[in-house]
């Protein structure tokens, strides 16, 4: 049996003459003659040429978009324009049709022609087969393996944090429930209430909201960590920027602070970026002429006045701009946008949270260039936030990127134990839940530092896809867990 190459390499490969075994879904198949077949190893696809004369017709009419095939050949220089090789086809066999039952109609739904992102959204069990999402999913494989590698060779060690938990660390309160109780005939306290205590934990638990709390407390042992896990937010939000299950990166450093936070993130974000460049030349190339075939549609004053391409090379050299949350509410207030009232949430002064809209024009109108936002009200951020010494800020850090708004939320920590019980009493936060918590203050307590990144709020950015649920397999959504 011929062994078994990938599209991807074939299309390097100059051993012309020699025998080739390959399988494929059928992209288009053109006068009986030409079969375009893809594997998803590569956005290209590979011409097969099909001898008319020796195939049999009845194999032919089977062999359709979408069908699934298996060809033996003769690798070949092609003659044609914008392919290198094609293959000579000997044999064909037909491993899946692309009909169900032709009977009933039922065709194949994702036809050689234009989809909208919506209809794909309703078939994300096929879209990985359109060029746009083939695209997406390797640079998400890419940027996956590039996180774990920019950590490892930075002596960082991975921690699967849980996924189920009994604390809130944001302290929200919006946590999906995980419990095996009787929705129906649940069992009762003495004055009525649900008895978590005969819950399979015997307690309350959430699902997660950040593997950070946990981080913290191998980052006591073994100094530089980071989690790599889902996240989950019950939050009623339909946005394009928001999601109910999703992806975080959330590094844990000891002895570092708020400068070394912020020194990290910038390197990790243009390291990411730099490894997309060099690694995903192919699938950026597609997605930058796709994302400038859609801005001819747009109104002059809403198109970007660089590429995807132009963007990432900005990102991945520019230094970022550090100023603190008080200038930024000065340069805000002083804003054209503030000053004509064209701000949804208009800037009321000193303590005001920074929505989207704030977040973006500072990074697109005024410094042009990704933002690093510090020193927050305390009022507005967690309690786990190392307080300034005037008593009014904490030593947070948001990272602000184009088009997308804040990618990077973090802090140097709270290492001193009392002044993180007086902030939790403050806020409202159980000590005795946190017990284990507030153990690391107590037991050889270290400054430390860390952040959050949204996976998916990088890809949105790398790939220039302008809806977070298109950049994830399967979305999960207010109202939507399908698939």
């Amino acid at each position: 049996m011929l062994p078994e190459k990938t599209i991807k390499t074939l299309l390097q490969d100059t051993a012309f003459g020699t025998r080739v075994h390959i399988k494929g879904w059928v992209r288009t198949f053109r006068s009986n003659r030409f079969i375009s077949i893809s594997d998803g190893s590569s956005i290209h696809q590979l011409q097969c040429v099909v001898d008319y004369e020796q195939t049999d017709e009845a194999l032919l009419k089977r062999i359709t978009t979408g069908s699934c095939v298996s060809v033996d050949g003769i690798l070949t220089e092609s003659l044609g324009k914008g392919q290198r090789v094609e293959v000579q086809v000997e044999r064909i066999e037909i491993l899946g049709d692309a009909e169900a039952d032709p009977e009933k109609g039922e065709v194949y739904p994702l036809q050689p022609k234009a989809h909208s992102l919506e209809f794909l959204r309703e078939k994300a069990h096929l879209r990985f087969r359109t060029h746009t999402f083939g695209s997406v999913f390797r640079i998400r494989h890419a940027m996956t393996y590039a996180m774990h590698k920019f950590f490892h060779d930075r002596g960082f060690f991975n921690i699967h944090t849980p996924i189920i938990t009994g604390s809130d660390c944001e302290g929200a309160g919006e946590m999906f429930r995980v419990t095996t109780l009787d929705p129906l005939r649940p069992p009762l306290t003495p004055l009525g209430e649900v008895d978590y205590t005969e819950d399979f934990f015997g307690k309350q638990t959430h699902l997660t909201v950040s593997g950070q709390l946990e981080a913290e407390l191998a980052a006591m042992s073994l100094s530089k960590v980071y989690t790599f896990g889902p996240t989950f937010r019950a939050e009623n939000s339909n946005t394009a920027r928001h999601l109910a299950e999703f992806w975080m990166i959330e590094p844990e450093v000891a002895f570092a602070d708020l400068h070394d936070n912020m020194d990290l993130a910038e390197a990790n974000l243009q390291y990411l970026i730099q490894y997309a460049l060099e690694h995903c030349a192919d699938d950026l190339q597609f997605l930058n002429q796709r994302a400038i075939d859609e801005e001819k549609n747009k109104k002059k004053e809403e198109r970007n006045e660089m590429t995807l391409l132009d963007r990432l090379q900005f990102v991945s050299e520019q230094k970022f701009e550090r100023i603190s949350y008080t200038e930024a509410i000065e340069i805000l207030q002083k804003s054209k946008p503030h000053k004509e009232k064209k701000f949804q949430y208009p800037i009321e002064g000193w303590g005001a949270d920074l929505q989207s809209e704030h977040e973006r024009y500072l990074v697109e109108k005024h410094f042009k260039k990704p933002v690093i936002l510090t020193d927050y009200p305390k009022e507005i951020k967690a309690f786990y936030m190392r307080m300034n010494d005037d008593g009014k800020t904490v030593r947070a850090m948001d990272i602000l990127f184009p088009g997308i708004g804040e990618i990077v939320g973090g802090s140097q920590r709270e290492e001193r134990l009392s002044h993180l019980l007086q902030r939790m009493r403050d806020m409202q936060i159980p000590e005795k839940e946190m017990w284990w918590y507030l153990d690391t203050r107590k037991f050889g307590t270290a400054p430390h530092a860390g952040y959050g990144m949204g996976f998916e709020r990088l890809l949105l950015f790398v790939t220039g896809m302008t809806n977070v649920r298109d950049v994830i397999p399967f979305p999960r959504t207010p109202k939507n867990a399908e698939f």
